[in-house]
C-alpha cells in the first residue's frame, strides 16, 4: 500500500484534536512512518453539524459502514466513549483485520479481555496510551520500557478534576462545594460529576494500569473507590499542620502474589513527590526491582494532550502495518492473581471526631482502640468553645481495615462522640 489510511469514529473533542494532528502534522508524520498517513474517513452522528475543524469532502459519514467495513482503511481510532456502541465497533473493526486505538477507559476497563482476544485472532493490536492520564506516556512504558522489572507498585494521581478541587480547597481555604463549583465553571468538571469525585473514573484507570504492570487481569469491579465529597477544609488544615497533603490516589501493589487495589483520599507526606503536583495536572509513581522509583508527570486530559498520545499509537500502529509487525502488543496478563479484599488492607488512618470536652474522653476512646489493636501514632485535641465540645484528631499506627472498622463502630456509639467526622488513609 502506498498511504496508511485512518478511520475515526467520534469527533467530539478528543477527536478533533485528532483530526487536528493528523492534518496539521502530516509531512513529519510521514518522515517517522515510512508512507503518507491519510484521515479517510470520520463517524458522526450528523454530517451537516458546525464543527471547529474543516474536512476534505465525503471524509464525514454518519454510516459506520463506511468507516468500518471499507477495505482500503487500515486503521480505526474509537474517541466515541461510553461501552455502546464503541464494543461492537471495535470487535468488528478486528473482524476486518484492523488495527484499532481507543481512548475508551470505561471500555477497556471492564471489557478488556474480550478485546484483546477478538485481536488476537486476527493478529491485530489494540493500543489505548490515552486511556490514561491523557498525554502522559504510561501505558507503553509499562508494557515494554519497564517490562524486565518486577513492579510492586504503581500509585498516582489520574483524576484531574478532583486534583484540582483539592487544590483550590488547600491553596484558598474554599470548601468542597465551591471547589466544585469553580472547577465546574471552568469547564474542568462535568455538569454531573459523580465519576470524578465518587473516584469511579480513577477506578477505571488504575484498574487498567493494575493489570498491565502485574500482568494479572484487574477489573473495574474489583477496585475499592471512595470520593472526596467527605473532604472538609478542616481535614486540609489538619493535613497541613502534621506534615501531609491531601490527594485523591489510584493504589495498586503487589503483595505475595495478591493484588491490592483501590481508589480513596489520601493522607501524603508534604516531600512525596506526588505531593506537589497540583491543579489538573496527573502523575503515577511506580516502583520496580531495578528501576526503583519512577515517576510520570504531564496533563492528563483535556483536547490536544489525550490527542497527542492518540497520535502517538496511530504512528506505531502505521510502522508496523509498514514492517509487516501487526500483532506484537498483545495482552500481557498471563497471571491470575487474586484481589485482597478492602478489609485485609493495612494502613495509617487519620481520624479526626467531634467529641464531648469532658476528662476522660480520649482515655476511653484510646482503651477502644487499644482491645482492637489500633495503635495511636499522634493525637491532637482542641476544644471548639461549642457547647462544651471538642475536636480529636489522631494518627493511627499501621493497622488492619477490618480492625480499625471495628473499633470505630464502637467509638461512634460512645455517649460522648458526637460524630466520627471524617477517616482518611495515610500512605508513605
Amino acid at each position: 500500500m502506498d498511504t496508511i489510511k485512518v478511520g475515526l469514529l467520534g469527533l467530539g473533542t478528543v477527536g478533533a484534536g485528532v483530526a487536528k494532528m493528523l492534518l496539521n502534522n502530516q509531512s513529519s508524520i510521514t518522515q517517522k512512518v515510512g508512507k503518507p498517513v491519510e484521515l479517510a474517513k470520520v463517524l458522526v452522528n450528523n454530517t451537516a453539524k458546525q464543527r471547529s475543524i474543516t474536512l476534505s469532502d465525503g471524509v464525514l459519514t454518519d454510516n459506520p459502514n463506511d468507516v468500518l467495513d471499507n477495505p482500503e482503511i487500515n486503521i480505526i481510532v474509537e474517541v466515541m466513549g461510553g461501552i455502546e456502541p464503541a464494543k461492537s465497533y471495535i470487535i468488528r473493526a478486528f473482524e476486518n483485520g484492523k488495527q484499532v486505538i481507543s481512548a475508551n477507559k470505561d471500555l477497556i476497563a471492564i471489557h478488556g479481555r474480550e478485546l484483546f482476544d477478538a485481536a488476537k485472532n486476527k493478529n491485530s493490536d489494540l493500543f489505548f496510551e490515552a486511556s490514561v492520564a491523557g498525554g502522559i506516556p504510561i501505558i507503553r512504558p509499562l508494557k515494554e520500557c519497564l517490562a524486565g522489572n518486577k513492579l510492586e507498585q504503581v500509585m498516582g494521581i489520574i483524576n484531574g478534576t478532583t486534583n484540582y478541587i483539592l487544590t483550590q480547597m488547600a491553596q484558598k481555604g474554599s470548601d468542597f462545594s465551591a471547589s466544585l463549583k469553580e472547577a465546574q465553571d471552568l469547564g474542568y468538571a462535568e455538569a454531573d460529576p459523580t465519576a470524578d469525585i465518587e473516584g469511579y473514573d480513577a477506578a477505571r484507570k488504575i484498574a487498567i494500569l493494575a493489570s498491565i504492570a502485574f500482568g494479572t487481569r484487574v477489573t473495574f469491579s474489583d477496585v475499592y473507590a471512595e470520593g472526596i465529597t467527605k473532604i472538609a477544609p478542616e481535614d486540609i488544615q489538619y493535613a497541613k499542620d502534621l506534615g501531609y497533603v491531601i490527594k485523591l490516589l489510584g493504589i495498586a501493589n503487589h503483595i505475595n502474589n495478591r493484588v491490592e487495589v483501590r481508589v480513596h483520599p489520601t493522607f501524603i507526606p508534604q516531600k512525596h513527590p506526588l505531593a506537589a503536583v497540583d491543579d489538573v495536572y496527573n502523575a503515577i509513581f511506580i516502583k520496580g526491582d531495578a528501576i526503583g522509583e519512577v515517576m510520570f508527570f504531564g496533563r492528563g486530559a483535556g483536547e490536544m494532550p489525550t490527542a497527542s498520545a492518540v497520535l502517538g499509537d496511530i504512528i506505531t500502529a502505521a510502522r508496523d502495518i509498514v514492517c509487516n509487525a501487526t500483532g506484537r502488543l498483545s495482552c500481557t496478563c498471563f497471571e491470575e492473581m487474586p484481589i485482597i479484599n478492602m478489609s485485609e488492607i493495612q494502613s495509617e488512618y487519620y481520624l479526626r471526631l467531634k467529641v464531648a470536652d469532658k476528662p476522660g474522653t480520649l482515655a476511653s476512646i484510646a482503651n477502644i482502640f487499644g482491645n482492637h489493636n489500633v495503635g495511636i501514632a499522634s493525637v491532637v485535641q482542641k476544644s471548639t468553645g461549642k457547647n462544651g465540645s471538642a475536636e480529636i484528631v489522631l494518627i493511627t499506627h499501621k493497622v488492619d481495615e477490618r480492625s480499625i472498622t471495628a473499633a470505630l463502630q464502637i467509638v461512634g456509639g460512645m455517649p460522648m462522640v458526637d460524630a466520627i467526622s471524617n477517616v482518611i488513609r495515610v500512605v508513605h
